[in-house]
């Protein structure tokens, strides 16, 4: 309960900082088209363009959030994050296509210089606006995002950081215009499209990578593997998957431990380094940990070997008479074979001449049975 509070909590913190940004948005997506179409600035209308896409990506967002905060369900067992991810190609995409649209525009208006809009200095004022209400929100948003650990906000961030270095490049190109340089709004224009359009391409390629469920970053991959390494218990490690779903990370490994414990013991070395990687990762929610005797990331197994069914039959017709003295045997497959404990009971400590026997039978189905390397008898304890 106190999980889902808390993903419920930062559900919540996510919403408003996007609702937030969308009310500004909403503000000066209005007061910079409008105030660029009466005061004749390209530059200022393609900046408005551009706040229009951050108020498409905070709706984008404020849609994502919902449907990926919901928690994991029979249909979804890993949860819903990708909604993050493909809301974030789909605002990548559509900032490239209204990146083109901006460029292509103003192209033909330099092309064509009586077409050329001549901004004026109330113009000024709208884009100085701009640069501190999207600095204001690139700090906030950024400061949420690196909160909850959402790359979908941060992403959004960006975006308001983008618009107010836009604005700035709106200020100067409107300034050089009425210092009579008239084609600089439209050059300015052109410039801002492009720093959309940047943007747009770096959102869909970073997405496409999470969805094709590309590896974290190395530095981060090496640190993890070391966590594991320095684990009590662990003696090596191999198949290390990793994957980012939204700001979940998720983790597969391979650990070698030593052959002779138990079982239970293994699987108490496998839950302490899902334990340690999940408290010294924040990114990290779930690990998959495989315990292995050997390292077997390369061997080959050119035939399979023999289940404990298939040895105990051997052992029995092996041992005959003496099969009903055998208390209990461990079965053990490293490096492509199998070494067998066979236990005899306390009982049989003083009865040297049968306890020879089986050992004879023990080597001569050693000797017979091309798959088993090795069969020791102990006297069980």
């Amino acid at each position: 309960m106190v999980v889902s509070q808390d993903a419920d909590q930062l559900a919540k913190l996510k919403t408003r900082v996007s609702y937030v940004a969308a009310a500004v948005n909403v503000f000066l997506t209005l007061i910079k088209i409008s105030v660029g179409v009466f005061g004749q600035s390209a530059a200022l209308i393609a900046d408005g363009v551009h706040s229009l896409s951050d108020l498409l990506s905070d709706l984008f967002v404020i849609v994502a959030i919902k449907m990926g905060s919901r928690e994991a369900d029979y249909e979804h067992p890993y949860g819903h994050r990708r909604f993050e991810t493909i809301a974030t190609v789909l605002l990548g995409l559509g900032l490239i296509v209204i990146a083109g649209g901006i460029a292509w525009d103003v192209s033909e208006r330099i092309l064509h210089p009586d077409r050329l809009l001549i901004p004026s200095r109330e113009t000024m004022g709208i884009a100085l606006i701009s640069i501190l209400a999207n600095e204001w929100l690139y700090q906030y948003t950024r400061r949420i995002g690196e909160q909850t650990r959402s790359k979908l906000l941060l992403a959004n961030a960006w975006h308001h950081r983008s618009d107010a270095i836009s604005s700035v490049i709106v200020l100067f190109g409107i300034a050089a215009v009425l210092l009579g340089y008239p084609a600089a709004d439209a050059f300015a224009a052109i410039i801002v499209a492009l720093m959309v359009a940047k943007i747009g391409l770096t959102l869909v390629l970073e997405s496409i990578n999470e969805l094709v469920d590309t590896s974290l970053p190395e530095p981060l991959v090496n640190e993890i593997r070391r966590a594991i390494k320095t684990t009590d218990g662990v003696r090596g490690i191999h198949l290390l998957r990793t994957r980012q779903m939204g700001e979940d990370a998720y983790v597969d490994a391979h650990i070698v431990v030593d052959p002779r414990i138990t079982v239970s013991e293994g699987h108490m070395i496998g839950d302490i380094v899902r334990d340690q990687l999940k408290s010294e990762f924040d990114d990290i929610v779930d690990v998959l940990v495989h315990v292995d005797p050997e390292d077997d990331e390369f061997k080959k197994v050119n035939e399979p070997l023999l289940t404990r069914k298939e040895i105990q039959t051997h052992l029995e017709h092996y041992l005959g008479e003496f099969w009903p003295y055998i208390d209990e045997f461990r079965v053990h497959y490293l490096d492509g074979l199998l070494e067998l404990e066979v236990m005899l009971p306390p009982m049989l400590f003083s009865q040297q001449q049968q306890v020879e026997k089986i050992k004879q039978r023990c080597a001569l189905l050693e000797k017979k049975v091309d798959k088993v390397a090795k069969i020791y008898v102990f006297f069980k304890a």
